[in-house]
């Protein structure tokens, strides 16, 4: 630049040179005048130096404003790097701060997130602690169970009962009827009532349940005080003694095992959940008799049952066994089937008046066997079972028993003879209009399976030679169920139980029965005593006024089948946390047939009958 600004500064003086001669040489002359000598015109060396003075005190003043420019150019670059360093300072700690902002950011980011868990978790800590607090207040206060070491105690399913019966033709039976103790028509018991208070269907249950990794054990007692000892009676102080319904214990795997023994009801009993003990389903009746046609037992069992996948369910069950007396007329008397129990053996011994035992245990060969499944296909509960058991008795041939002595091989030494009888069983229960309405079907067809219905007709009877001949028969019972109102149930039930004929006729020439009908439900039975009641010139008889045969004349009938229909309800007065106050009434029709026979103003294709009309009530207070 400052190259530039020198020769800027000769070109200048170049110039002026230049000029000043051409003006010298194009002057005019001057004139003279006569006037004073003017001073002598600088020389041209003079000016030359004078313009020379002059260019160079330019030139001395642009240089000092070029140094100036220079020293300012040197100042302002020093000032933009001063700036430039000073900006990118600035820009650095610009960066750290928004570093530092972002750094911040983050930090406050994540400890709102963190502050925000902690005030999650400490909300579900005190919503926790609150809840146990909760919990342990109402385990304290108002608990649900009782627990021990573990294991939960619940006394549900325990209820407090106040209930009456009245019967238009006496039975002489408390709250449950005997179904085949229904007088027949115009006989004694048949012109008389009957109405009883009572309380024995009161019940105490206790359950006790613990849970392990993968098995959930559970235990179950349930009593009542429908049992009755030599001393009981309706006197004054009812004193009536308690007995065992259901005693049993069950592990449940996760896998869907089920082990089970103890007493309780048969696997045969219909159940709602599975196969599972606990969950079945009885007719809603106020009798603890239940209903005609229901299939049932309580009794000692060990099953296992399998769940698969909540829908099929396969069980089998060995239980205790047990032959109904034999039924029939004319039966051989040289057999030996059981006996009344021992008092070394805690069986029950007792005696009627007459000397008869009241109980007959039958000497059981093996137990009852039950396989059933059970399907959950959605719609439903469905159950299809099938029962095996086994008659045994021991024949005593003889020179008088002689058709027995083909039995046993010979006329004088004993043997058993064993047959094997049973049955095939099904039910369907299922929901319809909205769960308003409950239907039901369930039923029972075979062989010696007589004890299985409510009625417990006859399992079996004789043949001439002693041997055992299960009886055909079937129970069957119908149920609707109506459910308008969440306290309000109102049941309808149609059941039976029947059991066929089975008889012959002793053809052994010299044998005891010879010529005899022998069996269950013979054409020939003498009926002339049935559906009369005795004169009042007759003594009275001396067997049960409510059994056949409650005339001077015979009514030697068996019975052929007992039918009932009930119609009832069951309303919640108070249903809440503090248990379930509840009402009953109960309508049933029951009829019991024989089979027809000879004698009398009877039509023998008709048979004698008896009609019951009853009525039950109950008031109850079920624990929570």
């Amino acid at each position: 630049m400052k190259f530039k600004l020198y020769a800027a500064a000769a070109a200048m003086l170049a110039a002026g040179l230049v000029v000043s001669c051409v003006r010298a040489q194009d002057a005019p002359p001057q004139r003279k005048h006569h006037t004073e000598a003017a001073p002598p015109s600088p020389s041209v060396q003079e000016q030359i130096d004078a313009l020379r003075q002059q260019m160079q005190s330019q030139i001395d003043a642009l240089k000092q404003s070029l140094a100036d420019k220079d020293a300012q150019l040197q100042q302002a670059q020093q000032s933009a790097a001063d700036a430039q360093a000073a900006a990118a300072k600035a820009q650095a700690a610009v960066d750290a701060q928004q570093q530092a902002f972002t750094d911040n950011q983050t930090a406050v980011s994540t400890l709102e997130s963190t502050v925000n868990e902690m005030k999650s978790a400490n909300a579900a800590v005190v919503s926790s602690l609150t809840e146990e607090t909760n919990s342990i207040k109402k385990q304290i206060t108002d608990p649900d169970a009782i627990y021990f070491k573990g294991i939960t105690l619940s006394p549900t399913g325990s209820f407090l009962a106040g209930e009456t019966v009245w019967r238009g033709a006496a039975t002489a039976g408390d709250i449950n009827t005997p179904f085949t103790g229904v007088p027949l028509a115009n006989s004694d018991a048949y012109n008389l009532s009957e109405f009883f208070a009572s309380g024995r269907q009161s019940r105490a249950a206790l359950k006790a349940t613990g849970k392990l990794s993968s098995v959930t054990l559970s235990g179950y007692y349930e009593a009542d005080w429908l049992s009755s000892g030599t001393t009981s009676n309706n006197n004054q102080s009812n004193s009536y003694t308690m007995r065992q319904r259901q005693l049993w214990a069950d592990a449940k795997t996760a896998s869907g095992w089920d082990f089970s023994g103890g007493q309780g009801w048969s696997l045969a009993t219909e159940t709602t959940q599975g196969l599972t003990r606990g969950t079945e389903i009885l007719p809603s009746t106020i009798d603890a008799q239940y209903e005609a046609g229901f299939v049932w037992a309580r009794q000692e069992s060990f099953r296992v049952s399998k769940d698969f996948g909540k829908a099929l369910f396969l069980g089998i069950s060995a239980e205790n066994a047990e032959t109904l007396n034999p039924g029939g007329q004319n039966l051989p008397t040289n057999i030996l089937l059981g006996s009344a129990g021992t008092n070394g053996g805690l069986y029950n011994a007792a005696e009627s008046a007459a000397g008869a035992n009241l109980v007959n245990y039958s000497f059981n060969l093996t137990p009852d066997f039950i396989a059933k499944i059970a399907a959950e296909p959605g719609w439903g509960h469905w159950e299809l079972f099938g029962i095996g058991r086994s008659f045994r008795d021991r024949i005593y041939p003889s020179a008088t028993a002689i058709a027995s002595q083909a039995v046993c091989g010979s006329a004088t030494t004993p043997c058993n003879n064993t047959v094997w009888g049973g049955g095939i069983g099904g039910s369907v229960r299922g929901p319809l209009a909205t769960n308003k309405v409950t239907i039901g079907l369930k039923g029972l067809w075979g062989d010696g399976v007589g004890r299985y219905g409510s009625s417990t007709i006859a399992d079996v009877t004789l043949r001439p030679d002693g041997t055992i001949s299960p009886l055909h028969g079937f129970s069957a019972l119908s149920t609707v169920e109506l459910n308008p109102t969440a306290r309000l149930n109102l049941y309808f039930n149609y059941g039976g139980d029947y059991i066929a004929r089975d008889w012959t006729v002793d053809n052994v020439t010299g044998d005891t029965l010879f010529g005899k009908t022998v069996g269950y439900g013979a054409y020939n039975a003498d009926m002339s005593g049935c559906e009369i009641e005795p004169a009042s010139t007759s003594s009275f008889p001396t067997s049960d006024p409510t059994t056949p045969g409650n005339s001077t004349n015979g009514c030697k009938g068996n019975n052929k089948d007992v039918q009932e229909f009930t119609a009832g309800w069951w309303y919640n007065i108070i249903a809440g946390p503090k248990g379930r106050l509840r009402q009953g009434l109960q309508y049933s029709l029951i009829r019991r047939d024989l089979w027809s026979g000879n004698g009398g103003t009877l039509n023998p294709s008709n048979g004698a009958h008896g009609d019951d009309n009853m009525v039950f009530t109950s008031f109850r207070y079920y624990l929570p």
